[in-house]
């Protein structure tokens, strides 16, 4: 919290010094456009500021704007930019004078040339001239970010080719995770399933052969039981159906209680997601408890599903060792589950632990 404050303060205070050469440049080069040939050169240079401040932006704010704008909407920012800058100026100037003050009443105290009354009505007035500093860089902030949309926000164009972009990362990541699935589907029919099938035949054929023998028979009904066992598990991981006929907050459960370590579910949504949405915060459930009960040597998972700024939030957090690799098969695949929706999803896990897996799935 504290760098993200330190840093917007760092970006206010280099706007306000950067405000000082654009109100020049406005002055010196506003009266040149009116020359037929100096108004490309003007808008140019104003380009170059324009793309100073994108930058600043960026790295202060976290703001990220187009690259495409032209000079003619650049020289606008900049005509307006200015004096927001040098009002950012006036707040870091009065963010300072409230340290000097405060700290020059402090040792006037701590020496005995103050009263303690009028140390305490000292003391309240800088708080709250450092609750408005505060306040006002965050409004100042805002404001920039506004502005720089306004004025350098990426075009129509532009957004039409993100779009278009994201769609067709989004749609070849759903084919690989698709193929991906169908992959795991065949290697567990093949290595668990088809395997007992074939053990299952050859037990009741030597049961055949010995007129019925009660141990073979005993063995052939367990291996029955045993391939309906893992059946159920293939198919449950292929679509669980107790997302259809009882909901989101009862598979999660189940989820919880076939995971082979302790699994806490907070379940804080007051309605029904999509069947898109309530299908991809399943999965990332899933997988992530069984990553954790797999390799993470967890000794609990907490499972938390919130809703927020119309978002279903999913977040998985185990006390395990670490080290999870988003770029892995399972979790890459519930990346590009979650994109395909417009998602977000974010893999947290330093080596030591813990790791804490997110998911922001929109609700429309």
């Amino acid at each position: 919290m504290w760098q993200g404050w330190t840093r917007a303060a760092l970006g206010v205070a280099l706007g306000a010094a950067t405000a000082v050469p654009e109100l020049l440049y406005l002055a010196l080069a506003t009266p040149v456009t009116a020359l037929p040939g100096a108004r490309q050169t003007v808008y140019r240079g104003a380009r170059r500021l324009a793309d100073m401040e994108r930058r600043r932006l960026a790295a202060f704010y976290g703001a990220e704007n187009a690259a495409d704008f032209t000079g003619k909407r650049a020289f606008q920012y900049l005509a307006v930019r200015w004096a927001v800058g040098l009002l950012g100026g006036l707040l870091v100037l009065l963010f300072v004078y409230g340290l000097v003050v405060g700290a020059v009443w402090v040792w006037h105290f701590l020496i005995g040339r103050s009263s303690l009354l009028t140390f305490g009505s000292q003391v309240l007035i800088g708080a709250v001239l450092l609750f408005i500093s505060v306040q006002g860089f965050a409004g100042l902030v805002e404001v920039e970010r506004r502005m720089a949309r306004r004025f350098l926000g990426p075009s129509e164009r532009e957004l039409l080719e993100r779009r278009i972009a994201e769609l067709a990362t989004s749609r070849a990541g759903v084919v690989e995770a698709v193929d991906a699935e169908r992959r795991r589907i065949e290697r567990d029919l093949h290595d668990g399933v088809q395997q007992r099938l074939v053990a299952l035949g050859m037990l009741l054929g030597r049961a055949r052969r010995t007129d019925g023998d009660t141990d073979l028979l005993r063995q052939a009904h367990e291996q029955a039981r045993q391939i309906l066992d893992e059946l159920r598990d293939v198919a449950w991981r292929a679509y669980p159906a107790a997302l259809d006929h009882l909901g989101l907050d009862e598979a999660l459960l189940r989820v919880a209680e076939r995971a082979g370590l302790p699994v806490r579910v907070r379940y804080e949504l007051t309605e029904r997601p999509a069947r898109a949405v309530e299908t991809a915060a399943y999965f990332v459930v899933s997988e992530a408890v069984t990553n954790a009960a797999k390799h993470s040597r967890a000794s609990l998972v907490v499972v938390r599903l919130s809703t927020e700024e119309g978002k279903v939030t999913v977040q998985v957090r185990d006390d395990g060792v670490g080290g999870a690799d988003p770029a892995g098969g399972g979790l890459s695949g519930l990346a590009r589950r979650v994109a395909a929706l417009d998602g977000r999803f974010d893999v947290d896990s330093p080596v030591g632990g813990p790791t804490t897996i997110v998911a922001e799935l929109p609700c429309a």
